[in-house]
């Protein structure tokens, strides 16, 4: 008997531990990749909690960091606001029975500062309070600390607090916008006796245009939540720095306008497809033309620069917004806010920035399912096919650029971490430095074997560049070239490549100096060795000759590249500022209802009515406007009479 009143103790401190700012606690049994929605990290089986009033899981030594339970603020709101309502409408002598008492407990500011409601009214005595409602009793007790009666301010903001943040319109919007596509299926969208009167493939070509454009508008809200909530919050809640940001969201704007007019054609294919009479009866008899015309031309050069350069980013936008969350105690809390819905739990930063750089491959499975059903019309499945090829045809080219551009971050990667000393000397005379890895295209590395004198085998990092092999050593976290007996660099030009007799991994490689020399590499498999042979085979067929392209460059010939590399990219900055500003020139024109007439720096704005060209947006229109064309003219006619002057 002894025993009972430790165990009840224990028992009371057990469910006591299980309620927590108004959070109902149970043990639950996760996977490996679920995270804590407090700490944002990986949770254990051992130690996972979760609440079922508001779907939340965490650490169990997260538990008193954790806000509180807004499903259950909801209930209390019903229990305590009339109570709060009594109490503001009574006066203080109907809460303290006499003067006296009513001294003794408010007192001096010194003495009684912090007394609150909870100090002095039980919430045990609130109708409908069961003893077992621990957690709800807790809410009760903290919501009412800040209530006190000295002020006789009744703050209900921690009352009312259910979860309403500047986002919520946002996601009301997106909400109401996506009531057109809630349904599994357009199947279940439109009246049964509409959908008995279409043949069997017509239905599965409605199910799969269906599936396109609610995927479409799923892949916009994504997009609008990134910006909107994300991004906003960032900037304007959390206060990171732009640059910041924008690494973690690349090119997010151009992305939204792209998918909202794509979303936007869609849905008018929708809305004409209407039958009279009906809101939810539709069909969309052709698209063809419609997805040819997304997947070519402007568009889909703007769609794969914008995934070339979104894919690209992905990995360092991942990996930026997981240091930024973890050392900025902003940004912390406002995630957990955020990810607290049903919609933003299952659309965090990273799962955003996963499904944005998903996208671009489910069109394919899309269209083609959607040719698959096509039966009767040439003129449609023609141009579905062209569109699928067209598509396919883009997603490589943004597969290659991201390839390349992931080649490039490497390559300056692994020259950042080269030791500054680090030198070769080649074959030839001169010295090999670091900087010339710079001037040449990475194609491919990984870790080899090189076999030296005496039997020994030395790993090396192998970088097979566009006119040369390059050997480094990794020691203490830095890069060095490999001085073993040979060159570290071998150029590719007349390079033979033979593997070895009896030995499934091993190859020479011969290179055609004077005297020739023989390199002994090991892969890792028989595969690995394959892989290499193959590449440096391709690679060396199409190497440059040592005229057009020097081993070693000389510091007038650097200079002049980096002056020239220098200028292309102020010409591409120049373009896009170009760019821009025929895009505001249009928007301008459109503004003023197209008409002309609007001066400003001697520059006339002028609009046909079929506006069929971007160059006829200016016109020159005061005698002080330079001429371009009798200038240019006169150029030519000049460096033609010069050029002809000096050959004679």
């Amino acid at each position: 008997m002894a025993g009972n009143p430790s165990e009840r103790e224990k028992e009371a401190r057990e469910r006591e531990a299980r309620y927590s700012n108004g959070h109902l606690f149970t043990s639950l049994t996760v996977s490996s990749t679920t995270l804590c929605s407090s700490c944002n990290r990986s949770i254990t089986a051992k130690e996972a909690l979760s609440c079922p009033a508001c779907n939340v899981t965490i650490h169990n030594r997260c538990r008193d960091s954790l806000a509180s339970c807004a499903k259950m603020k909801q209930r209390v709101r019903t229990v305590l606001l009339p109570l709060i309502t009594c109490l503001s409408e009574r006066p203080s002598s109907a809460i303290y029975p006499s003067d006296s008492l009513r001294q003794s407990l408010l007192g001096s500011r010194r003495v009684r500062s912090g007394l609150s409601l909870a100090k002095s009214v039980s919430t045990n005595n609130i109708a409908g309070m069961s003893e077992d409602s621990v957690g709800l009793r807790r809410i009760l007790s903290q919501s009412t600390e800040s209530l006190n009666f000295r002020s006789r301010t009744l703050s209900l903001e921690s009352l009312t607090d259910d979860g309403e943040w500047w986002w919520s319109p946002l996601l009301e919007e997106l909400q109401e916008e996506g009531s057109c596509v809630q349904a599994d299926s357009w199947s279940l969208v439109v009246e049964p006796n509409f959908l008995q009167t279409l043949h069997k493939d017509l239905i599965k070509k409605q199910d799969v245009i269906y599936e396109l454009i609610q995927t479409e508008f799923h892949h916009v809200r994504t997009l609008r939540i990134m910006e909107g909530v994300y991004r906003r919050g960032m900037l304007e809640e959390v206060m990171m720095e732009a640059a910041v940001v924008h690494t973690i969201f690349p090119c997010l704007d151009p992305l939204l306008e792209w998918h909202s007019n794509f979303l936007s054609e869609l849905l008018n294919r929708r809305r004409e497809g209407l039958v009279e009479g009906s809101a939810n009866n539709f069909t969309v008899r052709s698209i063809g033309d419609l997805l040819l015309r997304q997947f070519s031309g402007q568009c889909a050069d703007d769609m794969k620069k914008l995934y070339s350069e979104f894919c690209s980013r992905h990995p360092k936008a991942v990996k930026l917004y997981k240091e930024v969350l973890t050392r900025d105690r902003k940004l912390q809390p406002f995630i957990r806010r955020a990810c607290r819905g049903p919609l933003l739990r299952r659309h965090g930063v990273q799962e955003c920035i996963l499904l944005v750089t998903q996208r671009i491959t489910k069109y394919p499975v899309i269209i083609q399912r959607i040719l698959d059903n096509t039966k009767g019309s040439e003129e449609e499945a023609q141009a579905l096919r062209q569109a699928l090829l067209l598509l396919k045809e883009l997603i490589s080219s943004v597969d290659q650029e991201v390839l390349e551009l992931d080649r490039t971050r490497r390559l300056q990667e692994i020259q950042a971490r080269l030791d500054p000393r680090a030198q070769a000397d080649v074959r030839g005379g001169g010295v090999f430095r670091g900087g010339e890895l710079l001037r040449r295209r990475l194609l491919y590395e990984g870790a080899l074997l090189w076999k030296v004198q005496g039997s020994r085998m030395k790993d090396v990092q192998v970088l097979l560049m566009s006119d040369i092999l390059v050997f480094l050593q990794e020691k203490d976290q830095k890069f060095t070239f490999a001085s073993l007996d040979k060159s570290p660099v071998v150029s590719l030009n007349n390079l033979i490549v033979r593997d070895i007799a009896n030995q499934e991994r091993g190859m020479y490689l011969i290179s055609a100096s004077t005297p020739p020399e023989m390199y002994e590499l090991h892969a890792s498999s028989k595969d690995g060795r394959r892989t290499w042979m193959s590449r440096i085979q391709q690679t060396a067929l199409s190497c440059p000759s040592r005229d057009e392209f020097p081993l070693i460059e000389t510091e007038d010939k650097a200079l002049l590249r980096r002056l020239k590399a220098d200028i292309q990219q102020k010409d591409r900055e120049v373009l896009e500022l170009l760019q821009e500003r025929v895009t505001l020139f249009s928007d301008l024109v459109e503004a003023t209802g197209g008409g002309g007439g609007d001066e400003e720096g001697g520059v006339e704005l002028t609009s046909s009515s079929s506006s069929s060209s971007c160059r006829n947006l200016f016109r020159a229109d005061t005698p002080h406007a330079p001429q371009a064309e009798p200038l240019l003219t006169s150029s030519i006619t000049e460096g033609e009479s010069s050029s002809s002057s000096s050959s004679s």
